[in-house]
């Protein structure tokens, strides 16, 4: 999974992407630090893998992984041309979900491009340059298909649809507006619409503002109405408590966050949200060999989630042999006890993925 860090200059994405990739990227409280994207991987946290590779002396544990990109800070006409606009937009086609960092506190220390704190306009500022990249694109290819379905009266549905998008767009509105049926989204998906794309919104809250479940934040409430109406999330973090985290061990992340009365992390938060966002979810496999955590969307057949591991296995899979989690626990993680009470399932290639089912596939190649 890819997620594009995205947000106008000295807003705290460099500063975030460093807490949660310990990447090391350059940070500067200038605009146009980060000109080509930072990249970091980062762990999945999941409780269950340690568990299990406990169960099973497993050697290796391999989590699910997330990428994260920080794009370069954006300004007004970025679709022009203007600042690094070209190298942004084309940064974004990359990634399969867009996380939009914002600042939501004072501090006379740290410039904004704009001179003031405005959330809601700073995402006015990206959005706009978004539809207007995707509106250009748009009206490109409505001229180009006028003409053509003249000629073939099968393109009719196409072009009804981008006038349709076309509308939306030139009402200053995200693509992701749009209440397509799964014929039209399959029908825009070849276009890589910039604002069609899933995005959350991170909003960089101060340290006691985090603390205090943003009681006392004057922004929170108008982003929650904003992110409901077109569909997207908002993640509250604090970067700086983040940034400091970013330098502890697990066990003193922990404490950290107990004396801090903070029940998740904000990276936590926004690996769920992200998942969430995407309709991701994740199965699992175990052995004394490696006990893995697989990324799949919901809804995945068995057959598709074997091929996920290796194409040998979809191509000759026999059966799925799956055991819940829930059930596993709830029986001593005994895989002797679950097999007794008939809780292990053999499935076969047209069974539905269930998030946190323990699966082996046998398969004959």
């Amino acid at each position: 999974m890819k997620l594009g860090l995205v947000g106008l200059p000295n807003v705290g994405k460099s500063t975030l992407f460093n807490a949660i990739t310990k990447a090391g990227a350059e940070v500067a409280n200038y605009p146009f630090c980060t000109i080509d994207p930072n990249v970091g991987v980062v762990e999945v946290p999941d409780e269950r893998l340690k568990i299990l590779t406990e169960v099973n002396k497993s050697k290796k544990t391999i989590p699910a992984v997330i990428e994260f990109y920080d794009i370069a800070g954006l300004v007004k006409g970025a679709s022009k041309g203007e600042g690094l606009g070209n190298k942004f937009l084309s940064h974004i086609r990359e990634v399969e979900a867009i996380v939009h960092v914002l600042r939501v506190f004072e501090d006379e220390n740290i410039v904004h491009v704009d001179g003031s704190i405005d959330p809601l306009r700073d995402i006015e500022t990206i959005n706009l340059e978004l539809i207007f990249s995707d509106l250009d694109m748009v009206e490109a290819r409505i001229q180009k298909l006028t003409k053509q379905v003249k000629g073939d009266k099968s393109l009719q549905s196409e072009l009804d649809l981008l006038n349709e998008v076309k509308k939306v767009l030139e009402q200053g509105k995200s693509a992701r507006v749009l209440d397509l049926n799964d014929d039209q989204k399959a029908m825009l998906r070849g276009f890589n619409l910039l604002s069609q794309k899933p995005i959350i919104y991170v909003l960089n809250v101060s340290e006691d503002d985090y603390i205090n479940d943003l009681k006392d934040n004057k922004y929170v409430d108008k982003l929650k109405a904003f992110a409901a109406e077109e569909g997207s999330e908002i993640v509250p973090i604090s970067v700086k408590i983040e940034e400091e985290m970013s330098e502890l061990d697990d066990e003193e992340r922990k404490a950290f966050l107990e004396d801090m009365g903070i029940k998740e992390s904000g990276l936590d938060k926004l690996i769920k949200k992200s998942y969430e966002l995407l309709g991701l979810m994740s199965f699992l496999t175990t052995g004394e060999d490696e006990t893995r955590a697989w990324t799949i969307k919901k809804g995945t057949k068995a057959v598709d989630a074997a091929a996920k591991i290796h194409s040998d296995i979809a191509r000759g899979f026999i059966r799925a042999e799956v055991v819940s989690y829930d059930d596993l626990v709830a029986n001593d993680m005994s895989m002797n006890k679950v097999k007794e009470k008939g809780l292990m399932r053999l499935e076969g290639k047209d069974y539905i993925m269930q998030e946190g089912d323990i699966v082996y596939f046998r398969f004959n190649v």
